[in-house]
């Protein structure tokens, strides 16, 4: 159970009867809905996980809510992020957010922080919630939200997707539990998971493991039932399959006492994959000058065949990175390249860049092209959708 301090004596006649549902449970009744109201919970992100989680720990009647975002909201969110609408695209995540909490249920405070969570802000942003929910899809968001919630001593909400698959766990419920640095020790090279923008994710997904994550974070205020501290439940959706993993502290786990740069910790630049500060690269605007001006040259796309069916750059190639990690594209390659300058691009520019240090491997010199067709989108061509 959450610490939490005054519980408030009454509730009002219309909460009663908002959350008569609640009350009717012997295990909740009105002292599990009075916890409920003076609880307060930050969830760090208003994506795929963070909708379900903000609109259901809204409408169970969690006190005071506070939302962690920087981003915008996009067309292609919306597929999987249904705490926003068509009308809010262009607005910021963390006021559109709100907005939807307090249409939804207005008893319940909503607290913006519209910023990036990092190592300067985040345990001044964290320290007056009782506990936290990590609804962020990337390493060093987990690992700063995970050693901020122990140096803070409060417990934290972990979900993850990708793909069909997904994961949830509750970390520093007590000093004796787990957290995220036991279940991943040391985060995995840049490149070898890939991002959700990268390799997609079903809609539904999020949704799942939000919902999941929702009812940890109000049976541990509530008093409920049996948390997932020391467990992990994995869920394969394909299969509609669900296992568990028991989850222990490591006894060679190195103490937290303070918060790192994250990034690097991870092998991560502020936005791509350290690896695309390590090969020649060209912006799209300067790639674009370069068509303009009938320069020969081959642009190759390295993303998958379900993202080149989304959208393409006029004009490009073909050859997934998978082919040239295998080698299979590695001689096709460089009969196309040959006598002409060869530019690689992706979504992003991670994994492009990957592709360009392969290649040298083999002999072959290419440029890669930063930001991928996302930049290209934004700065070059909006016609090409973004996803």
């Amino acid at each position: 159970m959450v610490p939490l301090d005054a519980v408030p004596e009454e509730l009002s006649a219309e909460e009663r009867q908002r959350y008569a549902r609640h009350l009717s449970l012997p295990e909740l009744g009105l002292e599990g809905q009075k916890r409920l109201r003076s609880a307060s919970v930050l969830c760090v992100g208003t994506g795929g996980l963070g909708s379900p989680l903000l609109l259901y720990l809204a409408a169970a009647g969690v006190g005071r809510i506070g939302v962690v975002d920087f981003d915008q909201v996009e067309t292609s969110n919306l597929q999987r992020q249904v705490i926003h609408g068509s009308a809010s695209v262009g607005q910021a995540k963390t006021r559109s957010a709100a907005s939807r909490l307090q249409d939804l249920n207005p008893h319940v405070q909503v607290v913006e922080h519209n910023t990036r969570l990092d190592p300067t802000n985040a345990l001044q942003i964290l320290e007056p919630y009782d506990l936290v929910c990590d609804g962020t899809d990337n390493f060093p968001s987990r690992y700063l939200i995970n050693d901020a919630c122990v140096l803070l001593g409060k417990p934290c909400i972990y979900g993850s997707v990708q793909g069909f698959e997904g994961q949830v766990s509750v970390f520093n419920r007590t000093a004796d539990s787990p957290n995220y640095r036991d279940l991943v020790p040391q985060p995995p090279p840049p490149g070898l998971v890939p991002s959700c923008a990268a390799g997609g994710v079903l809609g539904v997904m999020p949704g799942l493991i939000g919902l999941i994550q929702a009812t940890e974070a109000i049976k541990l205020i509530a008093g409920l039932g049996t948390s997932l501290d020391g467990r992990v439940l994995l869920v394969d959706a394909l299969a509609m399959r669900f296992r568990e993993l028991t989850l222990a502290p490591s006894p060679t786990r190195e103490p937290i006492q303070h918060l790192i740069d994250y990034q690097a910790f991870c092998g991560q630049s502020g936005s791509a994959f350290a690896e695309e500060e390590q090969v020649e690269s060209v912006s799209v605007r300067e790639l674009k000058a370069l068509l303009d001006s009938g320069a020969d040259l081959l642009l190759i796309d390295v993303r998958n065949p379900a993202e080149v069916e989304v959208a393409v750059i006029e004009g490009s190639e073909h050859f997934p990175l998978s082919a040239i990690e295998s080698g299979e594209a590695i001689e096709p390659i460089r009969n196309r390249a040959s006598g002409r300058s060869l530019y690689i691009h992706c979504k992003l520019g991670g994994r492009s860049a990957k592709a360009v240090a392969l290649l040298a491997e083999h002999g072959i010199e290419a440029i890669n092209v930063s930001g991928g067709i996302e930049a290209w989108s934004l700065e070059v061509d909006e016609t090409v959708p973004r996803y």
